[in-house]
């Protein structure tokens, strides 16, 4: 092989065979999507060592994506439950699962997602880190942070969140600006904490080159974490959130000066009128690298519905750029999700990202709801299952109730619009009796 990196053989004019099968599948021609991945305006998430990945394309002109969040926490440790939720998120359509286990000796259970799953993984390995390194937070050093980086891309993650922006001079616009949530990302209050008990640079930061040295060896695309992301709509689009993302964009240059593939992640909570000027700010300040967002959450209130809330704002973020979507289940501020949350998480999402496709003219997005359409008027329910997004969901609602006629609903029976309208049209007698 005479490239290490999707970005290298995209740059070196290779059309490598995952640039084929996304090609194919999102109906490009490939010499178009190899020009983009040579532009850093998609990435191919896929780690040489994924050999159940069936890899998917993140970016310009590509239908938008959806990633799930999952795995063990201190509180909640059943291993197959989680593989339960990898199922539930592969059977529902997601293109990416991000593992964020955070106790004990988690690489038994990434090897495991890894070596079964055709979705593209994510990890944080600033989660990891302290249980798998086995040391209290502030005595681990730059390098070990590093060490485990490293194995997650030995192990086959296909991308990992790396919050390298969280600098010095990040920090200090953050302490002066004030918030009301202050830090809401894991990842990032981790980064701040050891940072401020040892007062070192942001060891990511300070050993970019190094760490890109790894990623660039397997293929592994850094998603660039926006830890300073807003975690209510008081936050949201400060001087904090801002400021490191324009280091995002510094640091994304760098990564493609060492062909490593880049992705940004974006805001959490948003008020529904800031999205799309969010969107265009990033792809601005980070040269149109791919932008991963979570939610946004379009309003704080609604605990237990907020795949409601994320699904808003996740489709006016997609519509308005965004490209790959983080769900957010009815679990989120409450729990770790159940796997029928995941579900609902998943299709959530997957509504949301269809929706934004139609909205920006993806190519064929609006073909599947034409086949809904043609089923409806023809009340051909067994097309109409086949077209559902959750095929389960709508049968069990209309095998509840049993109408007069069955080609109609309980709703309308012998008054269903489509029904008249259908024998109207024929020349037929419209009988409601």
């Amino acid at each position: 092989m005479t490239y290490s990196t999707q970005m290298e053989a995209a740059k070196a004019g290779i059309v490598t065979p995952e640039m084929e099968h996304v090609a194919q599948h999102e109906g490009i021609k490939p010499e178009i999507l190899r020009d983009r991945v040579a532009a850093g305006t998609v990435a191919i998430p896929a780690n040489h060592n994924h050999t159940a990945l069936v890899p998917h394309g993140v970016g310009e002109g590509l239908r938008t994506k959806i990633n799930v969040n999952l795995g063990i926490s201190g509180d909640m440790r059943d291993y197959d439950c989680e593989m339960k939720k990898v199922d539930m998120a592969i059977k529902y359509g997601a293109e990416a699962i991000m593992d964020l286990s955070n106790y004990g000796k988690t690489h038994d259970f990434r090897r495991a997602l890894v070596e079964k799953s055709p979705a593209m993984i994510g990890t944080v390995p600033m989660y990891d880190a302290v249980g798998y390194l086995e040391k209290d937070l502030a005595h681990i050093s730059a390098q070990d942070f590093l060490e485990v980086v490293r194995a997650h891309a030995e192990e086959g993650v296909d991308f990992v969140t790396i919050h390298a922006g969280l600098n010095r001079k990040a920090i200090d616009s953050f302490k002066r600006s004030g918030r009301k949530m202050n830090i809401v990302s894991r990842g990032g209050s981790l980064i701040y904490a050891w940072m401020e008990m040892t007062g070192n640079e942001n060891p990511f930061f300070e050993h970019y080159d190094e760490l890109l040295d790894i990623l660039y060896e397997h293929d592994v695309t850094i998603s660039l974490g926006d830890a300073l992301r807003p975690g209510c709509l008081a936050d949201a689009s400060d001087a904090g959130q801002i400021g490191e993302l324009i280091e995002l964009g510094l640091l994304t240059t760098r990564a493609w000066e060492r062909n490593v593939q880049v992705m940004i992640e974006g805001p959490g909570h948003m008020a529904m009128n800031e999205i799309a000027a969010n969107m265009v700010m990033e792809k601005r300040l980070c040269h149109n690298a791919p932008f991963y967002v979570l939610g946004p959450l379009v309003t704080d209130i609604a605990p237990g519905y907020d795949h409601i809330t994320s699904a808003i704002g996740g489709a006016i973020a997609a519509a308005n750029g965004a490209d790959f979507l983080c769900y957010v289940t009815p679990a989120e501020h409450l729990r770790l999700p159940s796997v029928e949350d995941v579900k609902e998480g998943v299709i959530a999402s997957r509504i949301a990202a269809h929706a934004a496709d139609i909205a920006k003219g993806i190519p064929g997005a609006r073909d599947w709801d034409d086949r809904m359409a043609a089923a409806r008027q023809q009340l051909d329910w067994p097309a109409m299952f086949d077209e559902a997004i959750d095929r389960e969901k709508a049968e069990a609602y209309v095998a509840t109730t049993k109408p007069a006629d069955p080609s109609t609903c309980t709703m309308c029976g012998a008054m269903c619009s489509v029904r008249t309208m259908n024998r109207a049209m024929n020349g037929e007698n419209v009988s409601l009796l």
